[in-house]
């Protein structure tokens, strides 16, 4: 069912509960209160019947008199004086116990049977104690009651169409923007990423909903050009050493009486295949490292103790390297150093920043330098080498990608976009300040999550 059906019926069963319930109190107390000035002057009479024929006064004649002229006479009215102790007359009908109990207990008595009212009243003279009992139709109360409960039936209904006809009304008002919104998502494909949707001013559900498809489009349309770059930069990447391979192979096969040559020959063909063994390797690792985390290992690591094993491995690697790590900013609580990580990852990536730093800087001091902040940890790693050109730093994290400045320095482009990568999995984000000639700093921002 369309959430337009859904809100509109909704909408029509909420009005009518909410309808029913007010006709309901409305009947109730219209049913309560119609007859109570009826049953006064029911009362009203039961007191002159009894002033007139049970007690003695000069001025009965005069009551009776006024009675029959100035009160009118009420449909059906019938008086019934009953000696209180004898056998209880039969009235029109046979009333219940209740009535006369409520009689003897001194209190005014009341009956009704559809339009037909009763009231009573115990009396006592000087001779004897009796029961007054008048009876008499109402048929104007009734027939009101009657018209309203019609007026309250046929109004419900209306009330029910009305809310159904105005939560359709409502409910394809309020979706409209969502509709616009899936019509023109359908539109955007493969070949259209570019295109955006509308956002309206404003801070409501459906402003937030349209900016949320295009920040999820600027993704999608980030990760088609760089799959499409990777694509295309790995092919590349890939066919030149084996390029060279099978030229190598070609010359040595050709010099099979030149062991100088074929032995040259080799040694080229081995550097390649390393060089293309050290490729394959960082592809898998920058194709690894785009998976969502969910399945892989997370442990609890103190950043400042991984620092010291990162500097390990890079001294084992690079054993000319100079790196000093500052523990300055260190917090008291030691529990702000502790991470929940994939600690090979982590350390992969942040040991491919410092190994950077030191091949870049031709291993002059690298600071590394720990801060805890709130609720996050920054790395930021200062070397001071080559630097990288204003132009090239916007590329930097592109897998394959090299500055112009790097000729001179072995790489292949993906040791950052791994870098990158991996940060991202846990919800960080890297920063890079760089001055050709003077030096380049990468901070790493991690948030301390469970």
């Amino acid at each position: 069912m369309q959430i337009a059906k859904k809100i509109t019926l909704l909408f029509a069963i909420l009005s009518a509960i909410i309808i029913s319930l007010l006709s309901g109190f409305v009947w109730y107390f219209s049913n309560d209160f119609a007859f109570e000035d009826f049953y006064k002057r029911l009362e009203a009479r039961v007191n002159i019947a009894a002033q007139i024929k049970l007690y003695e006064d000069d001025n009965n004649s005069v009551y009776a008199k006024m009675r029959n002229q100035y009160l009118e006479r009420l449909p059906s009215e019938k008086e019934y004086i009953i000696e209180a102790g004898k056998p209880e007359i039969k009235a029109d009908i046979v009333l219940p116990k209740s009535f006369y109990n409520k009689i003897n207990s001194g209190q005014v008595a009341r009956y009704r049977v559809d339009n037909h009212f009763y009231a009573g009243k115990f009396f006592k003279n000087s001779k004897s104690s009796y029961i007054v009992i008048v009876s008499a139709n109402d048929p104007v109360g009734f027939r009101e009651l009657k018209d309203l409960q019609k007026i309250l039936i046929i109004g419900f209904f209306l009330s029910v169409v009305l809310s159904f006809v105005v939560g359709w009304k409502f409910s394809n008002y309020m979706l409209m923007p969502l509709r616009n919104i899936i019509k023109s998502v359908k539109r955007i494909k493969a070949e259209n990423l570019h295109l955006r949707l509308d956002v309206k001013k404003g801070s409501d559900e459906m402003s937030q909903l349209a900016e949320t498809f295009n920040n999820m489009l600027n993704r999608l349309e980030t990760a088609f050009e760089t799959q499409n770059n990777f694509i295309s930069n790995a092919s590349h990447e890939l066919r030149t050493p084996l390029t060279i391979i099978s030229g190598e192979v070609e010359l040595a096969m050709k010099a099979i009486h030149d062991s100088e040559k074929q032995h040259k020959a080799l040694v080229k063909i081995q550097n390649e295949s390393e060089r293309l063994e050290n490729i394959l390797t960082s592809l898998l690792g920058l194709a690894q490292s785009g998976f969502n985390g969910k399945n892989q290992p997370r442990e609890k690591v103190r950043i400042d103790e991984l620092l010291w094993e990162i500097k390990d491995s890079v001294n084992q690697v690079h054993p000319d390297s100079r790196i000093e790590i500052d523990f300055v900013n260190l917090p008291e609580n030691e529990e702000q150093l502790t991470l929940q990580v994939n600690k090979n990852l982590i350390k992969l990536a942040i040991t491919n920043i410092v190994s950077n730093a030191c091949k870049y800087s031709n291993y002059k001091p690298v600071n590394i330098i720990l801060e805890c902040k709130s609720n996050i940890i920054s790395i930021a790693v200062i070397d001071q080498g080559i630097g990288i050109p204003e132009s090239d730093v916007q590329h930097i994290f592109e897998p394959f990608y090299r500055a112009s400045n790097t000729n001179q320095f072995k790489g292949y482009g993906v040791g950052l976009p791994l870098s990158l990568n991996i940060i991202r999995l846990h919800r960080g984000s890297i920063a890079i300040k760089s001055q050709e000639g003077i030096g380049t700093e990468i901070k790493v921002i991690l948030p301390i999550i469970g």
